[in-house]
């Protein structure tokens, strides 16, 4: 296929599946972004003439990350963009010869020349659900040569952003709702790759803005950001600014001097009585790019404040820049804490805020904005909130984007079926031991609205009914079982790619209407479900039938052993 251009994604009209389907966002998300085993397992299917059996494999992960109890579905949308466009340009079929073990038959080559996704389909659970370990994410069905092409394509473009849409969902559930969670990693994230990912994953997790502006314009992202440190310490004293002028905010008149108006509030505050002794003479340079960058964008005033001091300098200097905007009718945005003790900070801002309102009169200063930053993570944010602070907004980069705490998911993809036959793989370490045969997937509701537990059946089996008792088994744990009557029966798993069939394709929603269904999905949970520590396992379960099933065809294909 041709690979996406770097300034947007092309587009291709697949009519059988409803509409236009953009192709990857990131042009390396070819054919050629997968295993050599892929391609020679396709060989060696070919040569055998097995490369048409239909087949059927189930991708899923093993445990929660993070020690949690929970995990956020993402990048669906991702997987579908490339089945849409996945075919071999000549130069790919011309490496792909060269790198294969010869001798290969020319008319391998052809085979691939041919190959789409129209007999492929795909069954999902929707993107931003809140998923468990064991239950299937994805589907796949179709020639076993192409789904094994797909393996590795999905598996990458599903760990990752499954990962950071928890770790973000994480970072939030700790920060609280009323909390404005900005993603501030692109720097620190891994490659270009890992920070667009990583913006676009964190938003769908609940974040609320970003810094990265290519995320911004691919994605649709808010985003968010005001200077930095070099911005601050550029500045040697007031005199550098020449444009002194600033138009008050509704255009009837204009300030001809606002580096001498701000002078003259910093002399107010200094002579304050509520704030008599608390600062003196302020760093100048300081104050200097404050007013610089108030001039530039009155509007959207935020300074950082702890460049040299935050209370005997940042602060004051601040509210001497947000109070002369005031005067000419905007509204400073806010101060933002890089460093520091953050809680005793923010409330000595906070503080400082609340006395200007009072001995000043200017409403709602004291519910200034106060943004905190600094190598934050899940622990310092919990380690705040028993602290107590007045911060409003966090921008979290490095352990949120990098997921310091845990690298990978371990997403699988395994062989489930083949020409109907179930099929299953064995281990010594149960947790590996996969589910046989094509399942459907139902999350069933109790009487207080919470999911209570995740069931597979066979394809074949009838479905779980309200009202009526079922028998909810641990796969592998005889003496795990409960009967479960259900208030709410939902099946999971969605046709998202129907080939060339006439199934009726679910569309693509954009990505607020996935966040949306993360954030609500998040509060449908139960409280002990999400804790941090000690969380309850949410329950997974298979029906009796496919119990029953699965022991069947362990005992069917172990060896048994013999003793001498």
């Amino acid at each position: 296929m041709e690979a996406a251009v770097a300034n947007g994604p092309k587009k291709v009209d697949e009519n059988r599946n409803g509409g236009v389907i953009d192709g990857p966002t990131n042009p390396m998300v070819t054919p050629l972004l997968t295993d050599l085993y892929q391609f020679t397992m396709a060989y060696a299917y070919w040569k055998a003439g097995k490369h048409d059996e239909r087949a059927v494999f189930d991708l899923y992960f093993r445990k929660n990350p993070f020690g949690g109890e929970y995990t956020i579905f993402a990048g669906l949308e991702d997987c579908i963009r490339f089945v849409a466009h996945f075919n071999f340009t000549e130069d790919e079929i011309a490496f792909v010869r060269a790198t294969l073990p010869p001798p290969c038959e020319d008319s391998f080559f052809d085979y691939l020349r041919g190959l789409d996704c129209s007999d492929i389909e795909i069954y999902s659970i929707s993107e931003g659900s809140v998923v468990f370990p064991k239950v299937p994410l994805l589907r796949v069905e179709g020639p076993v040569a192409v789904v094994q092409l797909l393996e590795t394509p999905f598996v990458n473009l599903i760990n990752y952003a499954s990962l950071v849409a928890t770790n973000a969902a994480r970072h939030r559930f700790v920060a609280g709702k009323s909390k404005l969670l900005l993603e501030f990693g692109l720097r620190r994230a891994q490659g270009p790759d890992g920070g667009i990912s990583a913006s676009k994953y964190c938003y769908m997790g609940g974040f609320d803005a970003t810094s990265n502006v290519a995320a911004g314009r691919l994605f649709g992202i808010p985003l968010r950001g005001t200077h930095s440190h070099a911005f601050v310490s550029s500045f040697l004293s007031p005199d550098e600014i020449l444009e002194k002028s600033l138009c008050s905010c509704d255009g009837s008149t204009v300030c001809e001097d606002f580096v001498s108006w701000v002078q003259t509030w910093l002399s107010k505050l200094k002579r304050s009585k509520l704030l008599a002794g608390i600062f003196g003479e302020t760093n100048q340079s300081e104050l200097a790019a404050f007013m610089s960058y108030a001039l530039a964008f009155p509007n959207n005033f935020l300074a950082l404040v702890d460049t040299y001091d935050v209370v005997r300098s940042g602060i004051p200097n601040f509210c001497a820049v947000a109070l002369a905007l005031n005067d000419l009718g905007y509204k400073a945005q806010g101060i933002r804490l890089d460093s520091g003790d953050l809680a005793y900070l923010s409330c000595e801002a906070r503080k400082f805020f609340h006395s200007i309102e009072t001995e000043f009169g200017v409403p709602d200063f004291g519910r200034t904005s106060i943004t905190a930053s600094n190598d934050l993570n899940e622990e310092t944010l919990d380690d705040l909130n028993k602290q107590g602070h007045e911060v409003d907004a966090f921008g979290i980069g490095t352990h949120l984007v990098t997921c310091y705490a845990q690298p990978a998911l371990g997403v699988v993809f395994k062989l489930v079926e083949i020409n109907n036959q179930p099929r299953i793989k064995l281990s010594e370490d149960v947790s590996k031991v996969s589910i046989p045969c094509k399942k459907r997937c139902y999350r069933l509701y109790g009487k207080e609205g919470y999911p209570l537990v995740d069931i597979m059946t066979g394809e074949n089996e009838p479905s779980p009914k309200v009202g009526e008792r079922i028998l909810c088994r641990h796969p592998f744990n005889e003496s795990k079982r409960a009967y479960v009557v259900p208030q709410k029966v939902e099946e999971l798993l969605k046709c998202y790619w129907s080939g060339s069939s006439d199934r009726r394709r679910e569309e693509l929603p954009p990505i607020k209407e996935i966040r949306d269904r993360c954030i609500d999905q998040l509060d449908r949970m139960r409280p002990d479900h999400m804790r941090r520590l000690n969380p309850t396992p949410y329950k997974v379960s298979v029906s009796a039938k496919l119990y029953d099933f699965i022991h069947f065809l362990w005992l069917n294909e172990a060896p048994v052993g013999e003793l001498q």
